[in-house]
């Protein structure tokens, strides 16, 4: 007699399960696409939080081991070229739990791609230290480097933050960053023109590649890569000298943003 009850109930239970109200059917579509959204969200935090160290790069004597020296400790020391690499956890000033990994590395021709090569995977962000005096003789040199660091296929997949650190503003003959910024997005262009008959790499990274580097048939500029790019103008010497602090606020201010 239950089971009789029960029967008309059931059918229509059977009923609702073959034919879905399609109002129910959209609020579960809406939550699957909101659950497979947070999987997507949380998986590419995870892997951006596993990337914690930001690089410093340029050419010899562009100021990267001071700037490095100084971020940590405050301090002005005397610098020589280096040859290896160095690291040390540098913490937000004013966020003592935000850290990231600050690695120093050589600026060498013969040395900066291969130490290039170990570190940029583990990458959140770049620095990539100019010297605003010589830059102008350097232009050529510089563009090369960047060009080659831009191409790279991990750093493309990656993205990381890139800033283009303008040092050594203290001296009157710097460059600024906005002359900078112009003569890198010529130098660039012209390299990317001049690239694309060369031949690829096994790997396609770093020596050109089939990396296309900005958009196809328009002038190169820096808002066209899928990293975010700025320009900042500092001095690790400082305008006070050895004795006084350094300027690059704007450098600072950037790594809290990016911590």
């Amino acid at each position: 007699a239950m089971a009789g009850r029960l029967e008309p109930h059931l059918e229509a239970l059977r009923r609702e399960l073959r034919a879905p109200d399609p109002a129910v059917l959209s609020v579960l579509l809406a939550l699957l696409a909101v659950a497979v959204t947070l999987l997507i969200w949380r998986f590419v935090q995870g892997r951006r939080s596993s990337r914690k160290a930001v690089l410093l790069l340029g050419l010899c004597d562009a100021g990267k081991t001071l700037l490095f020296a100084r971020l940590l400790t405050g301090k002005y020391r005397d610098t020589q070229t280096s040859i290896t690499d160095s690291s040390a956890v540098y913490r937000v000033s004013n966020n003592k739990s935000a850290n990231v990994t600050l690695i120093d590395l050589p600026g060498h021709k013969s040395l900066r791609l291969q130490f290039l090569e170990r570190f940029k995977a583990a990458a959140r962000a770049i620095v990539f230290v100019v010297d605003s005096v010589a830059f102008q003789r350097e232009v050529k040199d510089v563009a090369e480097f960047l060009y080659q660091v831009l191409v790279d296929s991990t750093v493309l997949k990656n993205a990381p933050a890139l800033l283009i650190a303008c040092n050594k503003q203290d001296v009157t003959m710097a460059k600024s960053a906005k002359l900078i910024q112009q003569q890198l997005e010529k130098e660039l262009n012209t390299l990317r023109v001049t690239r694309s008959a060369a031949p690829t790499s096994l790997d396609g990274s770093a020596t050109g590649g089939p990396a296309q580097l900005g958009k196809k048939g328009k002038d190169f500029d820096f808002s066209q890569l899928p990293m975010k790019v700025e320009f900042v103008e500092c001095s690790a010497r400082g305008s006070k000298g050895e004795e006084g602090d350094a300027d690059f606020e704007g450098l600072e201010k950037w790594l809290a943003k990016i911590a």
